[in-house]
């Protein structure tokens, strides 16, 4: 299962909607096949390790690190192809949470006389977390919120005259447009999108992947969205024509053109509704949403308790009092503070990488 799993996780940059799926099965104690999914609408893990297999398929087991798919969608169920293929039996590393299976494929196994095993502890908890924002679309209808934030070792992320480039170096640089490449989305403010002439997009040469990842990862890039909740961004600038864009208000929007898309949705306090927002972005099957913005919107999720997990690159440098702090968030009280579980702090060339969640969310 643990080779499923590092199989799976090729698929961190393209499988978007779908889930990251990898399978290996195993015949007389030895791999016969494994595969992985690539791309949505292309066939799934366990496909390309029955195929590999053949006829050594027969009486084998199979390691599938999501429940096989009952349903037909772009592709055929997998539980269908297990059972075609004579596996005997059937190691799951987790129940798929899709309403559309949900234990469906499991019994569907069952029924025709395969032993199907559903692993829990630690595997199983790697298989959930490689597909947080798979599982959170389908158990609370919202996108997994990462939010990336780069500051100086005194807490600043720009000067007070909004220059900010660069506070981290070219590694952090490179981990950030990693992280791009595996959401299914990236959301900016209005202000970042102005003040930076920011385009959000992925730097294919910056990206630390094998070729054929990289080409995987390019094939789907993550749709790009700015909250504009007055329209008072020109469409004219580089963010608009890198590629396609939603922008997000709670004014009438002009129509739709061939690149820009406009969603309006409510407003609270002046402010566009973030939780709306992301309903209408997992509708739209959107699994894992980056966030990169300025204090103000940066803020703002946190407050509104929407953030999953942060990723902080924190830079050897100091900025001075004077400079912008990494977030605007009134807090009054030490009782009302936002405390977080710092799960991970690692050097990456001259900068650290913080990762944290939300202390109520860990």
């Amino acid at each position: 299962m643990a080779h499923a799993l590092r199989l799976a996780e090729q698929g961190l940059y393209s499988t978007h909607p779908n889930p990251r799926v990898g399978c290996v099965v195993v015949a007389d104690q030895q791999v016969v096949g494994e595969g992985w999914h690539r791309r949505a609408g292309e066939p799934h893990a366990e496909v390309h390790a029955l195929q590999q297999a053949g006829a050594r398929a027969q009486g084998a087991t199979a390691y599938v690190t999501l429940e096989p798919c009952s349903h037909h969608g772009l592709t055929p169920p997998c539980a269908e192809a297990l059972v075609r293929a004579g596996v005997q039996r059937v190691v799951v590393a987790m129940q798929d949470p899709n309403p559309q299976v949900a234990g469906r494929g499991i019994e569907h196994l069952r029924a025709q006389g395969i032993q199907v095993d559903v692993l829990d502890g630690e595997l199983a908890a790697a298989a959930r977390a490689l597909n947080c924002g798979f599982v959170k679309r389908m158990e609370k209808g919202l996108p997994f919120v990462r939010l990336k934030l780069a500051m100086s070792l005194d807490g600043r992320t720009a000067m007070a005259s909004g220059e900010s480039q660069w506070i981290t170096g070219p590694a952090a640089r490179a981990d950030v447009q990693s992280l791009r490449a595996r959401s299914s989305a990236i959301v900016t403010g209005a202000d970042t999108v102005m003040t930076d002439n920011a385009r959000l997009t992925v730097r294919a040469q910056e990206l630390p992947l094998s070729p054929e990842l990289r080409e995987l990862a390019l094939s789907r890039p993550p749709l790009r969205i700015v909250i504009d909740g007055r329209l008072r961004v020109p469409t004219d600038l580089a963010f608009f024509s890198a590629g396609p864009v939603l922008v997000a208000t709670y004014q009438t929007p002009p129509a739709n053109t061939a690149s820009i898309e406009y969603i309006q949705l409510p407003e609270t306090d002046g402010y566009l509704d973030l939780h709306a927002l992301l309903q209408v972005l997992a509708q739209r099957g959107i699994n894992e949403l980056m966030v990169e913005a300025g204090p103000q919107l940066a803020g703002a999720f946190i407050q509104a308790g929407l953030v999953d997990e942060l990723y902080i690159y924190m830079a050897g440098m100091l900025l001075g009092s004077t400079a912008q702090p990494l977030m605007q968030l009134p807090i009054a009280t030490m009782s009302a503070a936002v405390r977080l579980q710092i799960v991970e702090m690692r050097a990456i060339a001259d900068d650290w990488r913080i990762i944290a969640r939300p202390a109520a969310r860990v």
